[in-house]
């Protein structure tokens, strides 16, 4: 497949014809200063300034960058405006449809252009972490000899999914997620500037909180359905566009979902109940309702993995593994993939066997301790490594439960004042049942009965 090129034809072609270009195309940045968010990047003086050669000196630090975050944050956007201020070409390519044989077309194209025009060219490559080592070795040469400024673009993390050398060659942007406030702003801006709607059209404030809902801290996705809506309002001869005039045009019903308010707490509650009684229907809808509202899947994540020990503990020994893996890989990846992985952890301990052994057995011994349940540590259980010990008959008379055969031994381990108590209660559910025989056995063998 050929390489996407967005040339400087290209450029001039839509600044002619800016009308017949997408809304996210027109109100793209064309200096640093209109980027939105990102400004612990955009401080005077930062390595993103001076690339650009706002320190005074013209471009400067390495030629090669690396812009490491979520979608829609303005990877595309912050490598264009460094090809406008700087006057160089902008090339475009896609490491999902691009290989070694298109970069090094580019390569090639960047050497006539020096060459024969004096064009330096900004290389812009999507998504980096999708190629190959091989095929990210073959950047290596290009970034070296400076014939390209290569800005590569990733989600992942670029200490795992971009070579060491060229890493070591780049210039490293974390970019963060857009805020809402961040996008209330672009959206502002799209509705008056002469590039955007030109005032066209209004966007009452239940509409736009939906539209940010649906943004999900992604630029592109905001101006994208703001643009379609905005059509649609107009074709009905409406200066106004409301809230069903936007959910017809992206499909999706309005959430009534406040992140601050009461719903935010009610809807996490019933997600969780919904996974203690096992509906796993139930637990999906509530699910989706956070996914829809915006919710910060970080703070699902914990649910789930608080979920996992209080209402299922050792009837399924799994379902913590799974949920903190699913927070592990959460932090990771973030929307919309983050969905996936929610949905996996939630269908997985929707469906576990359920148990709040582990729960009970912790919230009675913290009971008979702020009780004053206490007492002194019998004296065979203490500390017999210092000098004097003995003397005080520290360690004195504890018997190593490895040295018999069954691997027990019959002698008191709790302190006097709670030394009948029984705090865990296993259930039968599950694989709890294991350790409901085991936790017979071991009392059975310690010389204790049920009080």
């Amino acid at each position: 497949m050929e390489p996407d090129l967005f040339t400087a034809a290209a450029e001039e072609r839509q600044e002619k014809d800016p009308a017949g270009s997408p809304l996210a195309v027109r109100m793209r940045p064309r200096t640093l200063d209109e980027v939105v968010g990102q400004q612990h990047l955009l401080k005077p003086g930062s390595p993103l300034r001076r690339l650009v050669g706002e320190s005074g000196g013209g471009p400067a630090g390495p030629s090669s960058v690396i812009l490491w975050g979520p979608p829609g944050t303005g990877k595309t956007t912050l490598a264009y405006v460094v090809s406008k201020a700087t006057n160089k070409r902008f090339v475009e390519l896609s490491a999902i449809t691009a290989g070694v044989k298109e970069v090094r077309a580019v390569i090639d194209g960047a050497r006539r252009a020096t060459g024969g025009f004096g064009k330096e060219t900004v290389l812009f490559l999507d998504e980096i972490h999708r190629f190959s080592k091989a095929q990210q070795d073959s950047l290596l040469p290009a970034v070296e000899n400076r014939w390209v400024t290569l800005i590569a673009a990733t989600t992942e993390n670029p200490y795992f999914s971009v070579i060491s050398p060229l890493l070591s060659r780049s210039l490293l942007l974390t970019l963060e997620p857009l805020t809402d406030d961040d996008l209330r702003g672009l959206l502002k801006r799209a509705l008056t500037d002469e590039r955007g709607l030109k005032s066209a059209v209004t966007l009452p404030e239940d509409t736009e909180a939906h539209l940010l809902r649906i943004a999900g801290g992604d630029a592109r996705r905001a101006l994208t359905a703001l643009e379609a809506a905005a059509g649609a309002a107009l074709d009905k001869g409406e200066t106004e566009i409301g809230l069903q005039t936007l959910e017809e045009t992206v499909d999706r019903a309005a959430v009534k979902y406040d992140r601050d308010g009461d719903q935010h707490y009610d809807v996490a509650s019933a997600l969780i109940k919904s996974i203690r009684g096992s509906d796993v229907d139930a637990a999906l809808h509530y699910l989706a309702r956070m996914i829809e509202a915006g919710e910060d899947p970080r703070f699902i994540a914990r649910r789930l993995m608080i979920s996992a020990s209080e209402d299922i503990g050792l009837a399924d020994p799994n379902a913590l593994p799974i949920a903190v893996a699913a927070a592990q890989a959460v932090a990771m990846i973030g929307f919309p993939e983050a969905a996936l992985t929610l949905s996996h952890a939630t269908i997985a301990l929707a469906l576990a066997p359920k148990s709040n052994a582990a729960t009970t057995a912790i919230g009675a011994a913290l009971e008979d301790v702020r009780k004053g349940l206490a007492g002194p540590v019998p004296p065979h259980l203490r500390d017999g490594h210092y000098k004097g010990a003995a003397k005080l008959g520290h360690a004195q008379g504890y018997v190593y439960p490895h040295d018999l055969a069954e691997g027990i031994a019959e002698q008191q381990y709790a302190p006097d004042a709670i030394k009948d108590r029984e705090y865990y209660e296993p259930t039968r559910h599950g694989a709890e049942a294991r350790y409901a025989d085991a936790v017979e056995w071991t009392r059975k063998h310690l010389g204790r009965r049920r009080s």
